[in-house]
């Protein structure tokens, strides 16, 4: 309870495990390098908060993310409590960097009720991974796969990357290939979003900036690319096979996107609760210390009024193929502006919702700002 408010039980939680062997230059996460010596504090402090939380959970839950950070870094047997402490729910996700991944590690996910691993590929070109500063090479990759596969995981997403400086259209068709060969379930496709202020913004600013004009066409090979190879291209950059009855999207993020409040613990995470928004703040020392005393961490609150979510909800739902309600978007969509780009073939209405058509799809949020009331 926030300000004497009982706040709505939540179906999908996320924890985040922030340590990884090495930070990449590109990322802008909350992460640890090393601290090994850090991993069973950490653990016992994240379930400490998951403690002081869990009675806003539903029973059994939806979904839970275990994301990062590099989530298989953390030790084995502070991972193990970890995982063995969650609570039941229909997916469970854990992401994972390829060189993390052994017949061990494998095994101790599948004997704590991990059903879905995110692989963090990236690329299968060496030259890119240099570039990225990624630790697997493309054999460790794919070694990677076949190890969660004797495993018996029949859920692994690959994440990819495009716009990589030095990338090639050929570049980008074989990686696609490469990823195809190994018969994901679920791929992730993100252009490269370099954030100000990281080294890799730094040392290739100039090769990024050159790059930019081609992401729309890259992102179109992406596109094209794996809707023809039979995979749903579900939302703005995932994509899943079709595969009878089975749920292949992602779960947990497919709730976010469509407006679920969910729980997330750990250092730097963030929860949508209703109306309130909370995030912990990014230091690890702090966080650890705040639970070792059996106190919430260090926490930040912002209020969302119901035209911020409503906003939001349009935001996240035109990524989807899926319709949009119009009453969930709460008096957010320009009227005039909704019939302009329905009659210029950029939206269609379909079951009472709207929603983005292909070619809508592939200009994305210059589209949705135009509908923004």
């Amino acid at each position: 309870m926030i300000a004497g408010r009982e706040l709505p039980a939540v179906r999908h939680l996320y924890l985040h495990l922030p340590f990884c062997v090495h930070r990449c230059g590109y990322c802008d996460f909350v992460t640890a390098v090393g601290r090994v010596d850090e991993h069973a504090g950490y653990a016992d402090a994240l379930l400490a908060e998951l403690e002081l939380e869990r009675h806003r959970l539903t029973d059994p839950l939806e979904t839970i993310f275990v994301g990062g950070g590099t989530p298989t870094f953390t030790g084995k047997d502070a991972l193990a409590r970890i995982l063995s402490a969650l609570p039941e729910a229909s997916e469970v996700t854990v992401e994972a960097n390829p060189e993390t991944v052994t017949p061990e590690l494998a095994s101790l996910m599948r004997a704590h009720g991990v059903t879905r691993v995110s692989l963090g590929a990236q690329s299968f070109r060496p030259k890119l991974l240099e570039t990225l500063e990624r630790r697997a090479t493309p054999d460790v990759v794919r070694r990677a796969v076949h190890t969660l596969r004797d495993a018996n995981f029949d859920n692994v997403s690959l994440d990819l990357l495009y716009g990589i400086p030095g990338q090639s259209a050929s570049d980008l068709d074989a990686d696609l290939a490469d990823a195809q060969a190994l018969e994901p379930e679920h791929l992730s496709c993100y252009e490269l979003e370099a954030k100000l202020g990281t080294r890799f913004t730094h040392t290739h600013g100039a090769e990024l900036r050159r790059q930019a004009e081609a992401m729309e066409s890259y992102f179109e090979r992406v596109v094209e690319t794996l809707t023809g190879a039979g995979y749903r291209w579900y939302e703005t950059a995932s994509f899943c096979r079709r595969d009878g009855g089975r749920e292949l999207r992602a779960r947990h993020n497919l709730a976010i996107w469509r407006g679920a409040d969910y729980l997330g613990l750990g250092v730097g995470a963030v929860s949508t609760l209703g109306d309130e928004r909370q995030r912990n703040l990014p230091s690890v020392g702090r966080y650890v210390a705040a639970l070792r005393e059996g106190d919430i961490p260090p926490r930040e609150l912002e209020q969302l009024d119901a035209p911020t979510r409503a906003v939001e909800r349009l935001m996240l739902g035109l990524r989807l193929d899926e319709p949009l309600a119009l009453d969930d978007a709460n008096g957010t969509v320009d009227r005039v502006a909704l019939e302009r780009l329905v009659d210029g073939g950029l939206v269609e209405r379909v079951d009472g919702g709207v929603r983005l058509t292909t070619r809508g799809r592939m200009l994305g949020g210059a589209v949705t700002a135009e509908l923004l009331a």
